[in-house]
């Protein structure tokens, strides 16, 4: 790793945000515009939304059943066992549903666009796609956007879907209560607010996974080492971006909504 001065330092990453702005600013524009390439749309849907299902399903579905049986543990000291449905439904849906499936796309796909970019970079192909007259951002980026964005909202749900499933499983099996008491709490514990703020994350989440990644990937140096260099830091920004909208987002929520 090459050392320089803070200085350097602060303009290298002055300059790599201006860069990351104009790039994501770029492909927003080109959703608005003609050429789209719908079927490098359909292409990455299947490949990020599909191909990240088995993932997703898994890590929801017992996120719930942990979310319950810790939920369980802290409620029964109050004797409220059966609100374990209502800490679970929001915890899922208001939270643990956005943000963990966030984390696992960003970990599955950042680093999947920014080594696939990276390496049409290396090898030139960017290039050759700029000397043909094709926008390599309008081609490239702006496709693999609109389908995390649009599919990462939708395993949000089904994560939350499993989760609450979990969560229920566990509280019928394991703590006996009613299935019917635990749906009619999951159920009543969730206000427009809830849903709202729960969706909300999604779009923004996958707007940085992909705008991440195929920064990284498009701004590839250094041959082979660069692109697994671009792969760890596509994985390692998204993410800390991903926790960090999440705070500022729940912050915004609560001030708009109330809770």
């Amino acid at each position: 790793m090459k050392f320089v001065t803070p200085e350097v330092f602060a303009k290298q990453q002055v300059a790599a945000l201006q860069e990351y702005s104009l790039l994501a600013w770029r492909a927003i524009a080109n959703m608005f515009s003609a050429p789209r390439y719908w079927a490098d749309i359909y292409t990455q849907m299947d490949s990020i939304g599909f191909g990240s299902l088995p993932i997703v399903i898994l890590t929801g579905f017992f996120t719930g059943c942990v979310l319950a049986l810790q939920s369980s543990t802290a409620l029964e000291r109050y004797g409220a066992v059966s609100e374990t449905g209502t800490l679970v439904s929001l915890g899922m849906v208001k939270e643990l549903g956005p943000v963990l499936t966030g984390l696992m796309v960003s970990g599955r796909n950042a680093s999947g666009i920014a080594s696939e970019l990276g390496s049409m970079r290396v090898t030139e192909q960017i290039d050759a796609m700029r000397a043909l007259g094709t926008d390599p951002v309008r081609k490239l980026v702006t496709p693999r956007l609109v389908a995390t964005i649009i599919m990462l909202f939708f395993l949000t749900i089904l994560s939350d879907t499993f989760g609450i499933a979990g969560g229920s499983m566990v509280s019928i099996l394991l703590l006996h209560l009613k299935g019917s008491a635990f749906f009619h709490t999951a159920y009543q514990a969730l206000v427009f607010a809830d849903v709202v703020q729960g969706l909300t994350k999604p779009l923004i989440f996958g707007f940085i996974i992909a705008s991440v990644g195929c920064y990284f990937g498009i701004t590839t140096t250094g041959g082979t080492q660069g692109v697994g260099r671009s792969t760890t830091q596509a994985v390692v920004v998204s993410s800390v971006f991903i926790i960090l909208m999440d705070f500022i987002i729940s912050k915004l929520m609560i001030g708009v909504f109330g809770r």
